[in-house]
């Protein structure tokens, strides 16, 4: 299958449809050495009115990237160590996003090694945080709109996507019972628990 970027009409909305969507869908990431691309395997959705989301409480410096159109990244700095990779997934001026959990890698495993430091292949970007410290993600991509050209996009799929699974989400503390979590059920690159795998 070819592959070509995602355009904005691609995307649904709300953040939840969009989780869903972007299962199977691929990430291309453009470096100075190469390219790295993956399937994505896993995300979570965070909705407006949603208390384990950046948006609850409106609009700040720190997250207003998150109220940026669909297809836009989001991109925040946690634990004083990672960071993860949102896709803004609602209109302009609304908060509510995606989390990018996991990615089954394609192309360019060599390069994301050299940045996880040499762990297996199916701990690549098995997580949100590997994720992006593979796919060298930081606030350099903040607010990248991903249906454009540029060093990180959205990519159809390049394979018939696998049943996808949907479950609580991993981490949070509030409202956990939200079944906001899409993952490609039986996918050694799926992160959490053997439960929320199956």
């Amino acid at each position: 299958m070819r592959l070509r970027r995602l355009r904005r009409a691609d995307l649904p909305v709300p953040s939840a449809a969009l989780a869903r969507f972007l299962i199977g869908k691929t990430l291309v990431r453009t470096v100075s050495s190469g390219r790295m691309l993956g399937r994505i395997v896993e995300t979570e959705a965070y909705l407006p009115h949603d208390a384990a989301c950046h948006a609850f409480r409106g609009m700040t410096q720190r997250n207003r990237a998150l109220f940026m159109e669909r297809g836009h990244a989001y991109v925040y700095f946690i634990y004083g160590n990672h960071f993860m990779l949102n896709v803004c997934g609602e209109e302009a001026g609304i908060g509510g996003g995606v989390l990018l959990r996991a990615l089954e890698p394609l192309q360019g495993m060599d390069l994301m090694q050299k940045r996880r430091g040499g762990v297996p292949v199916q701990d690549l970007a098995r997580g949100p945080g590997r994720l992006a410290q593979a796919l060298e993600v930081d606030m350099r991509l903040e607010g990248m709109d991903l249906c454009a050209a540029g060093p990180l996009w959205l990519g159809t799929p390049l394979g018939p996507v696998a049943d996808i699974g949907r479950s609580v989400r991993i981490g949070i503390s509030k409202d956990v019972h939200r079944r906001l979590r899409f993952y490609v059920r039986g996918n050694a690159y799926v992160s959490g628990p053997a439960a929320l795998r199956k």
